[in-house]
């Protein structure tokens, strides 16, 4: 049986397809809750690394985010510019930077406490689900790095 193409590239057997509307949609979730903190998705999900651990490198978080350093160093610029983070220069290799926390940055945190809570409010599958597709995709990310 010969393969069919034309079959194969139909929107509905695309896996990419329904990975990027699901996430489009549960990050739209968020822009209610980030916006008023003067907060992009990006931004959020940086700061929650930092909030885990702060002092990290680029590098660091660009592997916990799964975001090289093109995207991620002029998101940190605007972030050091908003006054919630520092770089600075390792001490030990200058080719390192590391990222902190600034008061500010520290502070977002209390405010931010309620986004995860309202986002999952909007997410409507049982918990027994979610906890599944969470499983699913984290297997599938660590399958394909």
């Amino acid at each position: 049986m010969d393969y069919d193409y034309k079959e194969a590239m139909k929107l509905k057997y695309q896996l990419c397809f329904p990975l990027y509307a699901a996430a489009r949609n549960v990050i739209g979730h968020y822009s209610p809750y980030l916006k008023p903190l003067g907060l992009t998705y990006t931004q959020y999900i940086v700061l929650l690394v930092l909030w885990e651990k702060d002092g990290v490198t680029v590098g660091e978080i660009c592997d916990k985010l799964l975001l090289d350093n093109g995207t991620l160093s002029p998101l940190l610029k605007k972030m050091e510019k908003d006054g919630l983070v520092e770089r600075r220069r390792s001490i030990d290799d200058d080719r390192v930077v590391i990222i902190t926390l600034t008061d500010k940055g520290k502070e977002l945190q209390i405010k931010a406490k309620d986004v995860p809570v309202k986002v999952a409010g909007c997410v409507n599958l049982t918990q027994e689900k979610v906890q599944a597709l969470y499983s699913l995709l984290y297997e599938l990310i660590e399958t394909n790095k």
